[in-house]
């Protein structure tokens, strides 16, 4: 199908608005409660949808992996995204931190897993982690640049969350139905959010027609449909070129916060966006056989 060769490439737009909508959901709710509604709600759609469409439920165990997955890429990577703007992170430094997932992913899918990498995707994974780090530097802005050692802590446990989810995700917890293993998934990150949220935060909410706006779009595009989206991807690929895929997330959250926020954007920085975008071709590239 035409429509799945652009999978990744909507993924990767619609991920990238997540940075974006916690910058404008942030300054009118603690992360974790906001986190808390955010699941409910998400939890809400999906069981609808259980119905619409009379998913299967998966088995005992295919379940609880499912909650595990939910807990690594949902609960530790938003979690810590989220905490991270909160306590003062820039959302660059953060997305920088996170963009590093692929080397990692690769990483462990290599040493750990035996999935073999070339040398033209080691080299894309490069080019793309130098992409990534010229495209932070050239737009830091040293009067926003500090930050807490709690800041840099959560965002190394959404890092962690993401890159593990994603291999447990291929390796242990497929055979799910997307809908129903999505359920799965939010009620674990419910829990854990609950937790978070009344033992450490106040859970005050100030409404705001920008929270309402950004609380939709999180649910809606982010929870439900890129999430799917990402599920498929993990499904269908390998796990190091899924992740690859996550360096374009911080370029295109950079152009996002440029035109909406009217933030520095230089050109050293969109030269690296550029480089970017050919380190992960070189990975998703497929090789080319003769005869």
């Amino acid at each position: 199908m035409m429509f799945v060769r652009f999978v990744p490439f909507i993924f990767v737009f619609l991920w990238s608005t997540g940075f974006i909508g916690a910058k404008y959901a942030l300054p009118f709710i603690e992360p974790f409660f906001l986190l808390f509604i955010r699941m409910l709600c998400t939890l809400a759609v999906f069981l609808v949808l259980c119905q619409i469409f009379r998913s299967k439920w998966p088995a005992t165990i295919i379940a609880a992996h499912q909650m595990a997955v939910g807990l690594l890429i949902h609960g530790c990577y938003l979690g810590g995204v989220f905490a991270a703007i909160k306590l003062g992170m820039p959302a660059g430094v953060t997305a920088f931190i996170v963009g590093t997932q692929p080397l990692l992913t690769a990483v462990v899918s290599h040493y750990g897993l035996g999935n073999k990498l070339g040398s033209r995707e080691i080299l894309g994974l490069l080019l793309g982690f130098v992409g990534l780090s010229v495209m932070l530097i050239s737009t830091a802005n040293a009067a926003t640049t500090s930050f807490t050692v709690w800041g840099v802590l959560a965002a190394i446990i959404a890092l962690l969350g993401i890159s593990i989810g994603t291999i447990y995700q291929k390796q242990l917890a497929g055979g799910a139905d997307f809908l129903t293993g999505s359920v799965w998934q939010y009620f674990s990150t419910l829990i854990l959010m609950a937790v978070l949220a009344w033992s450490f935060e106040e859970r005050v909410i100030i409404w705001h027609w920008q929270l309402v706006l950004a609380l939709l779009w999180l649910v809606l595009v982010l929870s439900v449909l890129a999430v799917l989206l990402l599920m498929f991807m993990i499904r269908e690929g390998e796990s190091a070129k899924v992740a690859s895929y996550f360096y374009l997330v911080p370029a295109l959250s950079c152009l996002e916060a440029w035109w909406l926020f009217d933030e520095n954007l230089p050109v050293a920085a969109i030269a690296a966006i550029g480089l970017t975008i050919i380190g992960v071709y070189l990975v998703v590239k497929r090789p080319i056989v003769n005869g």
